[in-house]
């Protein structure tokens, strides 16, 4: 199976350098569709409900520290991805791939996924809840 650096990596190699929000969250929604397209997910890590949206905290790690992330810089590459992911990759980029991360991250918040997994955190404070692969598919296969 593929990995979220394998998604990452595939990502920045078709859209370009971009800020490391802005990946976090093409990611989340490469997953998310996945999860209702392909009926698996992309891959195992999970994100969590960060106050600024769903963040994977094994590619934050990676990309901790930097504002811009490089395909130069990710490990991983397209060659662990089926033509079937890459496929759902790049439907997600036609989509989501021209906003920005602040627009992304807006977005997360209006959804079920991130919001019943911060459900009683204040605004702004952090949180480490998983979204669960189960919760995204369900809300975003009802769309």
């Amino acid at each position: 199976m593929a990995n979220v650096f394998d998604t990452a990596k595939y990502i920045l190699e078709q859209k370009g350098d971009m800020s490391t929000m802005k990946l976090q969250k093409l990611c989340y929604y490469s997953q998310a569709w996945g999860l209702v397209w392909d009926d698996e997910p992309l891959f195992d890590e999970d994100f969590e409900a960060w106050a600024n949206g769903p963040v994977c905290p094994e590619l934050f790690q990676k990309t901790k520290g930097k504002y811009l992330a490089k395909a130069s810089d990710e490990t991983g590459g397209e060659g662990n991805l089926t033509d079937n992911q890459k496929d759902t990759i790049d439907r997600v980029l036609e989509h989501y791939g021209d906003h920005n991360a602040q627009w992304l991250s807006q977005l997360t918040h209006m959804e079920d996924p991130w919001l019943n997994s911060r459900d009683g955190i204040p605004s702004g404070a952090g949180c480490n809840h998983i979204i669960t692969k189960e919760s995204m598919a369900m809300y975003y296969g009802g769309l």
